[in-house]
């Protein structure tokens, strides 16, 4: 089987209407952040006047998501926050252009109303819970650690060092391959498992790990003698990183590629609504799934295009564009 995509240009509302219900297995998306950029398009989401509008306006994007998506499917949102009033937001160590820096918002320096200037908005949350209540399962809040934070002049809070990515159902019961994203045991714990092994030998009673160790009792499911695998855990370190292709919002393909090993099977079909820099198809792709991309920009079909051979060489992967 050929993997392929197909490319949506316009209003992604407008494009997922196009798409047949229950035709998605799994969603991987990066919505634009709250004030932070005017990408010079009508109709484009992140300069709402307020958190509450943009959430809003987020819900409605995701309603049509879940129309979309199959029974058991999945959603999952990798979103950043900001400060109020800051002008600035969770763009990670990305390097930017002159055009780029003249993209940035000044409507992102306006405190909206109810918050103070320096108050941390909270938008991630803010759009998490307004989904639960719009009738998705919250799953999990995954932490994405970045090695290589953005640097920060401020001297009276933390350097900011993570995003957050969180995983919504669509029903009680979905799929998720945990097989798919299982991690290697830290040396700590592979050592752990051994004395454990080695102590239960010798038979229950004094000397056996339980009486040894009771601190460190452990569901035996955490572990896997033959290759030492264990659950992925939700903190992942992921090193941000530059591309050259210049556009703002790129996750690095290993941030999404769990998302997309656990919420589907090979042939299976992964929707991205704001298809920014094509990151989402090319890991798609890269592992046997079909992609649908939507699209606001269509200046960024050339850039799409090239992402997804970087990440996906394969000569015969073509894509489909449709203007909606």
């Amino acid at each position: 089987m050929i993997s392929d995509y197909k490319l949506l240009m316009g209003d992604c509302m407008k494009s997922m209407r196009s798409l047949e219900p229950n035709s998605i297995q799994c969603c991987v998306t990066s919505p634009p952040y709250f004030g932070l950029r005017d990408y010079g398009k009508d109709g484009q989401i992140g300069l709402e006047q307020t958190p509450e509008e943009f959430v809003d306006k987020l819900v409605e994007v995701f309603r049509e998501v879940k129309r979309v998506l199959k029974d058991d499917g999945t959603l999952w949102v990798n979103i950043g926050d900001s400060y109020a009033g800051s002008g600035k937001g969770p763009a990670g160590n990305l390097t930017k252009s002159h055009d780029q820096q003249n993209m940035e918002h000044k409507h992102s320096k306006i405190v909206p109303d109810g918050l103070k200037p320096k108050d941390l908005i909270g938008v991630p949350w803010r759009l998490a819970f307004a989904l639960q209540a719009d009738g998705w399962y919250l799953r999990q809040d995954i932490i994405w650690s970045k090695p290589n934070p953005m640097p920060e002049s401020v001297k009276d809070r933390c350097t900011k060092s993570h995003e957050y990515i969180f995983l919504f159902s669509k029903s009680p019961k979905y799929y998720y391959d945990s097989e798919a994203v299982k991690e290697d045991c830290s040396e700590e714990n592979i050592k752990d498992f051994l004395q454990r092994n080695k102590m239960n030998n010798k038979g229950s009673g004094a000397g056996s790990y339980e009486e040894a160790r009771p601190d460190l009792a452990r569901s035996r499911a955490d572990y896997m003698p033959t290759d030492f695998k264990r659950n992925r855990r939700s903190v992942w370190q992921v090193t941000a990183k530059p591309y050259k292709g210049a556009h703002f919002a790129v996750f690095p393909p290993e941030l999404i590629e769990p998302c997309i090993l656990a919420g589907s099977k090979m042939g299976d079909t992964v929707l991205d609504p704001f298809g920014g820099s094509g990151t989402t198809a090319g890991v798609a792709l890269k592992h046997g799934r079909q992609a649908i991309l939507c699209e606001l920009n269509e200046e960024y079909g050339d850039l799409i295009d090239a992402r997804v051979r970087d990440i996906f060489p394969h000569k015969d992967q073509y894509a489909f564009l449709d203007k909606l």
